[in-house]
């Protein structure tokens, strides 16, 4: 009694948003290992002992939910790392001129705010400007 690989398709992105995609892959993870333990203990139970499960097949199975596992969590530290860097790179912008690539909303970075959609600068006069391809960040000059 042979059992296939079990493989699951998922996807994600690089934004801190994807952390709850990372823990809902883990938590799926281990539900699916924790399946295919007991798969594995049920095939071993009804194997037809005049063909017994090659135990080179055993292993390779259970190194591939390793593998998968430990996938897994490298994801979650990298989008972890992702997000504080984020952070770094968005205390960066604060006291700074920034105008939007649209060139209509123009301020002094105030405070900035990383969100699932993404970095939002906010200006001292309360202007919201999504930092983006094209926006133009320059020394605020000392008056």
């Amino acid at each position: 009694m042979a059992v296939s690989g079990v493989t699951s398709s998922t996807s994600t992105t690089n934004t801190p948003s994807s952390t709850s995609t990372s823990n809902a892959d883990a938590t799926d993870a281990t539900l699916n290992y924790q399946s295919f333990l007991k798969l594995l203990v049920a095939q071993m139970k009804n194997q037809d002992p005049t063909d017994p499960m090659d135990a080179s097949e055993q292993i390779a199975q259970l190194a591939t939910f390793s593998q998968v596992e430990q996938t897994i969590k490298t994801n979650k530290n990298l989008e972890s790392l992702l997000a504080s860097e984020s952070l770094t790179q968005a205390s960066t912008y604060i006291g700074k001129t920034i105008t939007s690539s649209d060139g209509q909303t123009s301020g002094i970075v105030a405070q900035v705010e990383v969100t699932s959609d993404g970095v939002t600068a906010i200006t001292t006069t309360g202007k919201e400007i999504a930092i983006q391809t094209g926006i133009t960040v320059s020394s605020t000059s000392s008056d």
